[in-house]
């Protein structure tokens, strides 16, 4: 009978086996792997222990199944779920699609425990059923749709379960509560509607609830009080009205609390503030009012304190300087009052500091730096008066100040002109006084200066210490003396405002050396001498403002042929002679001339006088004669005139008839008049030289016979372009920046129009970024910031370059972008007044205003999330989430790199992990839904600046909501 029971044993153990091998063999048929992990899943393994991924128990059989993150894809097989001994599947972080097996919760191993279905691409519904013995269950970051199935409280032993980032729908099922073992719940990142369950209440073991970006709507659930051993409360972007429960008090393990994002009113209980625990607290974006009381002091573990966004009033607590573990304090745009806790740093080890935006009077303390880690002090839009303090001119960690508009006063200190790593400092629009000339400046991070509009007195100072310096505005103070030769050595110099003081002097002919310099305005002094003629080696200078001085002589002809310039302002100075003939001079509005002895030709529309030919002696005018009679003879004087004034018919709008009917054609580069024909332009509209169909038209590829050189024409949507556009066409015509594409013509007629392009070699942003390295990435971010900086920040009046996308950039060989200008989408929308494009900003959607700037921020911000994560807005796969921008704010939101960035880049993440995280937290600061929220395209450009210069750590649910 032994000798029976010991084969039949064997014989069981084996037919285990073999059923075993053909279960696992059966989901592998199913599978796709590239990377051969399974390629040791076959019969001539000794044992199926062996195998990749693949835990046997102390009787053989197979126990867990883990292939998390292997790249495969397929299929998920219900073969898996019938091994009889299993306890954990893992199949995360691949590509699987397919709906997850209907049977799994029904027909699946009693032993199962361990489930993890999470980042892959399955849909379907949640499957029915239940398993008593599973403990968790995984299935966030798909795109499962439907309900919450009612029985999902059947799972009596589930401690874990995470459907976050689905699309679900639905209510959350009371059911739910039934789980009384669970202590992890994540519902968040779907469509969930309804309000949140009372019952939630009962779940006594809770340890973390996450329910954020959904629509859930109505009161936060009082019962929430009674778990008590609940440690992080997440209900963030959601539509919750009422106030704060006071029973969240009883919460006294709560270490995590974030409520921001919803419409919560009425005052912050009290009580609140005697969760001793809590280490993050993030109630900003909401409508919170009332004051915020002394009693917070009992947060001794405090790290993150965020009320930014509500309509708080009364004091800031003094008890919050007592708070030791406090980094990071954001109480900007609300109504607070009164003083700054005077000892606000000294106990605490304060890094981000921002409570700009509000009413406080009295000092700035001494102690804000006490920490020595303080980096970001934003203190602007007060009433602050007082002296600078002493201890922030030896504050060696600060890299970002703002302290603008406010009533400060006193000299700036020698100290506080060498602080080392400060790339952005700006104390404008105070009572600041002194000079600024004798001190030793020495900021070799500095990139952006601003003092304007104080009462500093002296000369200009010899240098900043910095090469860096590409923004300086010393405008609005009482400098006397010239501008120093040493401006010469500012080449990264973009804008320079010195105007409304009471300088002398000529301006430098050493300017010129300054190649990137867009703005330049000098206006409001005493400036004497001549229009340097070398300003026209200034390859960029867009605008230039020379108003109210004392500038004599003739304006240099030179000065016209700069194709970038936009805006000219010579006004009330004592200039005479004649306007030169060429570019932004032709447009030039009267009262940018005013107040001179100038006069124009009969094709400018300044308003000026007709110049008048001078009265010449015989003998001066024998001798030109003679000398032009001699060039004559060689020719060339007819040559350079036939020349000269054919450059300028080259750039004059002509009627050209064809027929198709009669077209204006006008072109911005002379090269281009010369080489490009109508019937050329018409000929590449043609379906085979097609290279992109867009919503507002068709993009051809042209080409031009007489020489070969190759254009864009843009098929435009409407029939005709009003008249009063085409001055800002010209205007768009002449801008020239390395990262835009120009606009080199345009023809329109009753029954259509065109715009030309230039040809850039290069590939379409978004055809190449899968291919791209993070530095290639990095690069193409940093130049469309250039770009748009050139246009909002350089260009006079400001430029919107139209639906900032993956498609409208060239990458050419050397990785840099060429972003082309959306004309059609910059003066209309489609047929029923709303603006088209997936890129386009919420707030334009529904909006027949038309685009604007914060438009160009918020595509810019969807550019850069898909330089992160390979997902663009057109995408689908968002999981629970209605847009690109939810999911990122969702993924962000964890800071788990490994999920949310692109395959491509992920090899890159360890190295550059503090780079990735700061440009994600960009990124979402542009895709704002708040416009207003949005910063500026130069704020952004010197965010990224110094996000690739700098790291900083990534804090799991920091949220620093202000980048400025």
């Amino acid at each position: 009978m032994l000798v029976f029971l010991f084969f039949f044993s064997n014989d069981t153990c084996a037919l285990d086996g073999i059923d075993e091998l053909q279960l696992l063999l059966s989901f592998k048929a199913y599978i796709n792997d590239p990377l051969h992990y399974l390629s040791n899943w076959n019969t001539s393994a000794n044992t199926l222990c062996n195998w990749h991924g693949i835990t046997c128990n102390d009787n053989n059989n197979i126990k867990a199944i883990e292939l998390p993150g292997r790249n495969i894809s397929g299929k998920i097989s219900s073969s898996i779920f019938h091994l009889s001994q299993v306890e954990t599947i893992d199949v995360s972080n691949n590509q699987l699609s397919g709906q997850v097996p209907k049977d799994v919760f029904i027909n699946g191993s009693n032993s199962l425990r361990h489930l993890n279905f999470s980042s892959n691409n399955l849909t379907g519904t949640v499957p029915q059923g239940s398993l008593t013995t599973l403990e968790v269950l995984d299935l966030s970051n798909n795109m499962i749709s439907g309900k919450i199935p009612n029985d999902i409280g059947s799972f009596s032993s589930l401690k874990f379960l995470d459907l976050g980032g689905n699309l679900l729908v639905g209510n959350i099922p009371g059911s739910i509560s039934n789980l009384s073992s669970l202590e992890y719940l994540t519902l968040a990142s779907n469509q969930l509607v309804g309000r949140i369950p009372t019952q939630l209440g009962q779940m006594k073991n809770l340890k973390w609830i996450y329910l954020g970006y959904n629509n859930l709507s109505g009161k936060i659930p009082g019962q929430i009080g009674n778990l008590f051993g609940l440690n992080h409360l997440d209900l963030v972007y959601n539509n919750l009205t009422g106030e704060i429960p006071y029973t969240i008090s009883n919460l006294s393990n709560l270490r995590y609390l974030f409520l921001y994002g919803n419409k919560l009113t009425g005052p912050v209980p009290q009580s609140l503030f005697g969760l001793e625990k809590l280490v993050s607290l993030d109630l900003s974006d909401n409508f919170l009012s009332g004051e915020i009381p002394e009693s917070v002091f009992q947060l001794q573990n405090l790290e993150i304190l965020h009320l930014f966004s509500n309509n708080f009033t009364g004091k800031i607590p003094n008890a919050l300087a007592s708070l030791p573990r406090l980094q990071v304090l954001q109480l900007w745009s609300n109504k607070f009052s009164g003083q700054i806790p005077k000892r606000l740093g000294n106990q605490n080890n304060l890094t981000v500091l921002d409570l700009s935006s509000n009413i406080l009077s009295g000092k700035i303390p001494d102690t804000l730096c006490d920490s020595g880690r303080l980096f970001k002090l934003i203190l602007f839009s007060n009433s602050l008066e007082g002296e600078i303090p002493l201890s922030l001119s030896f504050c060696k960690s600060l890299s970002r100040v703002r302290l603008q508009n406010n009533r400060l006063s006193g000299e700036i200190l020698a100290e506080f002109t060498k602080l080392p790593l400060v790339y952005f400092l700006d104390i404008s629009g105070n009572n600041l006084s002194g000079r600024i000339d004798d001190k030793n400046w020495d900021m070799p991070s500095l990139q952006m200066l601003n003092m304007a509009r104080n009462r500093f007195f002296g000369k200009l100072p010899e240098n900043f210490g910095s090469e860096k310096l590409e923004n300086l505005d010393l405008s609005e103070n009482w400098l006397s003396g010239t501008i120093s030769l040493s401006f010469r050595n500012l080449s990264e110099l973009m804008q320079l405002k010195l105007s409304r003081n009471e300088l002398s002097g000529p301006i430098p002919q050493q300017l010129s050396s300054c190649k990137k310099l867009v703005s330049l305005d000098l206006s409001h002094n005493r400036l004497t001498g001549t229009i340097p003629t070398s300003l026209s080696d200034m390859p960029v200078l867009g605008d230039l403002d020379l108003s109210e001085n004392q500038i004599s002589g003739e304006i240099p002809r030179n000065l016209g042929a700069i194709v970038s310039l936009v805006q000219v302002n010579i006004s009330h100075n004592k200039l005479h002679g004649m306007l030169p003939p060429t570019a932004a001079f032709l447009a030039i509005n009267a009262s940018a001339v005013d107040g001179n002895n100038l006069c124009g030709g009969s094709d400018t529309i300044s308003g000026l006088p007709p110049c008048k030919g001078v009265k010449r002696n015989p003998t001066w005018w024998f001798i030109v004669t003679c000398f032009l009679v001699a060039l004559l003879a060689f020719g060339v004087a007819g040559y350079l005139f036939v020349l000269m004034r054919r450059r300028r018919k080259d750039l004059e709008v002509k009627t050209v008839e064809s027929k198709d009917g009669i077209w204006e054609l006008q072109f911005f580069e002379s090269r281009v008049s010369r080489s490009v024909t109508i019937h050329e332009i018409l000929s590449a509209a043609k379906e085979g030289n097609i290279i992109a169909m867009e919503k507002t038209g068709i993009l051809y590829k042209g080409e031009s016979v007489s020489n070969g050189m190759q254009f864009l024409v843009k098929e435009d949507s409407v029939k005709a372009i009003p008249p009063s556009l085409l001055s800002q066409i010209v205007a768009l015509g002449k801008l020239r920046h390395p990262n835009v594409i120009k606009l080199i013509g345009i023809c329109h007629s009753e029954n259509g129009a065109y715009v030309l392009y230039e040809y850039c070699e290069g590939k379409v942003l978004g055809q190449v970024m899968r291919d791209l390295s993070w530095d290639q990435r990095r690069k193409i971010a940093v130049g469309i910031a250039k770009a748009l900086r050139f246009l909002h920040c350089c260009c006079s009046p400001s430029v919107v370059a139209g639906c900032v996308s993956a498609e409208k950039v060239i990458v050419d060989a050397k990785d840099e972008p060429r972003i082309r200008l959306s004309l059609s989408e910059q003066v209309r929308t489609d047929s029923k007044g709303f603006v088209v494009s997936a890129y386009i900003a919420p707030e334009d959607k529904e909006s027949k205003a038309g685009i604007t700037e914060k438009t160009d921020i918020y595509g810019f911000g969807l550019v850069l999330i898909e330089l992160l994560t390979g997902k663009g807005p057109s995408d689908t796969e968002f999981g629970a989430h209605q847009s690109v921008v939810e999911w990122a704010r969702y993924c962000y939101s964890d800071c788990h790199l490994d999920v949310w960035t692109d395959s491509m880049i992920r090899e890159h993440v360890s190295s550059n992990q503090n780079e990735i995280v700061e440009t994600m937290n960009l990124a979402l600061h542009c895709t704002a839904s708040d416009p207003m929220a949005r910063p500026c395209a130069n704020e952004i450009y010197k965010t990224l600046e110094s996000v690739m210069r700098t790291s900083s750590s990534c804090v799991p649910g920091l949220k620093v909501t202000s980048p400025f």
